[in-house]
């Protein structure tokens, strides 16, 4: 992968990751104030289903493919995964949630590593290890202590396993299918627990949560679509580590909640993982490129 190339690369998925992280902001606004996170959930995959689905060039040649297992196992991965992280959201503040929430980027890694065939480096695992100790350090008070932020892992597990299936059939199925699949699945699959809930009383700002919970949702995971479709599962796992700067930022700014020096440590390590992980990928890359010459 050429500079521009990886350039662009990295100004993707960090603008997919941001995008998701708006998307969740809006979500713990709502859930902490007492909104049933089945029903964020919903919303926000029901109300992108019917913006999207216009625009998404759906054929009816195409139908057949909804009952893909590959296409439905990965709706199933980030339905739950976003319906934990909401649920997590609920109670904890959201830069743990986000620490938590960084076992995906492993999980992603080695399932790549076990099941798409990918060849595990040493030198990169022990980057994307480093880096997971960053996340450490950030989310060092409460990590895996109490009910939210095992949600938290279990969103962050989810996630992990819908990024290796996205790799899976990314170059099966176009990106705005891919995205309307999930969409459309995910909404099904969570009808029954939202219409089992309480719904809130709608009003003006609640709906404007809605619909930032599902847009910055929804153009974040098109994003890490067409992310995939230029890069392998094993680089993109470091740069989503990215997230973690954004939820600090928006955690700050939104929820009055800064980190501290042992998180700014954390941050620091994280950053060093991803650029050392991309520079690692670049050089394996070019000496292919002379193996081949």
């Amino acid at each position: 992968m050429r500079g521009a190339e990886l350039a662009g690369l990295i100004a993707l998925v960090f603008a997919a990751v941001t995008s998701v992280v708006v998307g969740d902001t809006a979500g713990k606004l709502m859930t902490a104030s007492g909104v049933d996170p089945f029903w964020v959930a919903w919303t926000r995959f029901g109300l992108a289903t019917l913006v999207l689905a216009p625009f998404s060039g759906l054929r009816r040649a195409e139908l057949p493919s909804l009952t893909d297992w590959r296409v439905v196992l990965r709706g199933v991965f980030i339905a739950a995964g976003i319906s934990c992280i909401l649920t997590a959201l609920r109670t904890e503040p959201l830069a743990n949630v986000f620490g938590a929430f960084f076992i995906g980027p492993v999980v992603a890694y080695v399932l790549a590593i076990l099941f798409l065939g990918e060849r595990p480096a040493p030198l990169r695992s022990l980057l994307l290890a480093l880096g997971f100790g960053g996340v450490m350090l950030v989310v060092k008070p409460g990590f895996g202590a109490t009910a939210g932020m095992g949600f938290a892992l279990a969103a962050g597990t989810f996630y992990g396993a819908y990024l290796v299936m996205t790799r899976v059939v990314a170059g099966s199925y176009r990106p705005r299918f891919l995205l309307l699949s999930q969409l459309l699945l995910g909404t099904l699959m969570l009808t029954p627990f939202s219409l089992s809930g309480d719904w809130p009383s709608l009003s003006l700002p609640l709906a404007g949560l809605v619909v930032l919970s599902a847009g910055g949702s929804a153009f974040g995971n098109f994003l890490l679509v067409m992310a995939s479709r230029r890069a392998e599962a094993s680089l993109i796992a470091p740069l989503v580590y990215s997230q973690l700067l954004s939820a600090m930022v928006l955690g700050g700014l939104v929820f009055g909640d800064w980190p501290d020096a042992w998180a700014l440590a954390g941050l620091a390590l994280i950053a060093l993982s991803g650029i050392g992980s991309l520079l690692v990928s670049q050089r394996q890359a070019r000496l292919a490129g002379q193996g081949a010459a």
